[in-house]
């Protein structure tokens, strides 16, 4: 009898092989010429200057932005298990998602009340 885990340390092997001899092959394949322009840092067609315009900072709002996607993206990702396995999970499974979604609430109301969702 087999070890059960066998396919998966060989899918693993087969997985770093791929990823390791891609990397090789494109540095052996691959042209060699760097010049000033290829070493630069990707700066989208702007010319960089010394200080950004507001000394670099933006503003809250980006990234009141960000989080409420991820809130809301991870909100669905515990979501949709919950409503597939909804009758296994009884009365337990209701509170524990209204409680989930009580707090997710949170995040919410704080960007709500910081302006993050009024674009002027």
């Amino acid at each position: 009898m087999t070890n059960p885990y066998v396919p998966i340390l060989i899918m693993m092997a087969v997985a770093l092989l791929l990823g390791v001899g891609g990397l090789t092959a494109s540095r052996h394949i691959g042209p060699q010429v760097y010049n000033r322009a290829k070493l630069e840092a990707y700066e989208c067609g702007i010319m960089p200057t010394p200080q950004a315009i507001g000394h670099g900072r933006l503003n809250i709002k980006y990234y009141l932005v960000a989080m409420t996607f991820i809130v809301f993206d991870i909100e669905v990702v515990f979501l949709y298990p919950w409503a597939v396995a909804f009758t296994d999970l009884a009365v337990f499974g209701v509170v524990a998602m209204l409680t989930f979604i009580a707090l997710i609430t949170v995040p919410y109301i704080y960007e709500w009340r910081r302006g993050a969702l009024s674009f002027d």
